[in-house]
């Protein structure tokens, strides 16, 4: 289907949307954002979740299941979410994560996740990710509700963000994730956008950090920022689901990335299981940028080189990892 483009998912959530785990009306807000999300984004001809079937706790079998005997995935990111301001748990635990990396330890990435709010709390929890759990990378979330109200820190602040930077780099870790714009549930707006970013990146240069969903709805911003700092990367995971729906608005955001910051920079997440991952990969292999928009903003096409630079191969350099090495570990065709 995609011959032999080596596909790396960024990003794959085990969620708990089980209604005693949401901390009222706010985290109930935000599960039925995600759920309207899977109703909107996914294609007609495609199976759609009832509430009764999407709000559950979703386990490390079921995303084992869908990412990799539904769809043509070869490697994964578990990635937790630590919003244990509005869930009990934080809606995708850590610990869970950790539990799906061992279930397939050559092919499931273990990428950490703490509250920098949280201070020494928070240091000690990176420790023992990383120590214990053989976490590679972290994600991190600006937007906390706290206390029922907005709390949100910045990438870029040195009392908040610099020390888990710093821990970071100490614990062997040079990659880190940070939500950006698709702001849910009640958490507002100006504080996922991608203004931080810059101070992140020019204090830490030997850090790559990935903007999650591109920023999104900043996505021009986003731009600005990816052509002018090396360390600075892009994650379409939730933008690529725009791909059936409304392909003509995917083309755009997609031809704005290649257009500023190239193809090395880019790099694929399916969000699973918000979305079955095969639909938008078969989608995606099969996508061009329409000529008129190549013509009229000087986008570059999608070549089927930077297809796969996207899918797999930019997200395993980022991990330090050969992409042929690692394509003949795991018993995949070599590149032609």
């Amino acid at each position: 289907m995609i011959g032999d483009a080596f596909v790396f998912d960024g990003v794959a959530h085990p969620f708990n949307f089980t209604p005693k785990n949401a901390y009222g009306q706010p985290g109930e807000m935000f599960n039925n954002h995600l759920y309207a999300f899977h109703q909107v984004l996914t294609p007609e001809n495609e199976p759609k979740l009832s509430a009764e079937q999407f709000l559950k706790e979703w386990t490390p079998s079921d995303i084992r299941q869908m990412v990799y005997d539904d769809s043509d995935t070869d490697m994964l990111v578990a990635m937790p979410l630590p919003l244990t301001d509005l869930f009990r748990d934080g809606l995708s635990p850590w610990e869970t994560c950790a539990d799906l990396a061992t279930r397939d330890p050559d092919r499931t990435i273990f990428w950490g996740s703490v509250n920098p709010l949280e201070g020494r709390r928070a240091l000690d929890l990176m420790e023992r990710q990383v120590g214990e759990f053989g976490a590679k990378a972290f994600k991190f979330y600006n937007v906390r509700y706290d206390y029922g109200t907005p709390f949100p820190w910045r990438m870029d602040d040195p009392q908040v963000a610099f020390p888990v930077f710093e821990k970071a780099q100490e614990l062997g870790i040079n990659l880190i994730g940070v939500h950006k714009g698709v702001p849910l549930g009640p958490q507002p707006v100006e504080a996922t956008q991608t203004w931080d970013m810059d101070g992140a990146a020019a204090n830490f240069p030997d850090i790559n950090f990935v903007i999650f969903h591109v920023g999104l709805p900043f996505i021009d911003e986003t731009c600005w920022q990816l052509i002018r700092f090396p360390n600075l990367y892009a994650s379409i995971a939730a933008t690529l689901n725009f791909v059936v729906r409304a392909p003509r608005k995917f083309a755009e955001m997609l031809g704005k990335l290649l257009f500023w910051c190239g193809e090395d920079k880019i790099v694929y997440g399916s969000e699973a299981p918000i979305w079955q991952p095969q639909w938008a990969l078969r989608a995606f292999w099969e996508f061009s940028i329409p000529q008129d928009l190549c013509e009229g903003y000087g986008y570059p096409q999608l070549t089927e080189q930077a297809k796969r630079k996207i899918l797999g191969e930019n997200l395993l350099r980022l991990h330090g990892m050969d992409v042929e090495e690692t394509k003949a570990r795991l018993g995949r065709p070599q590149s032609h």
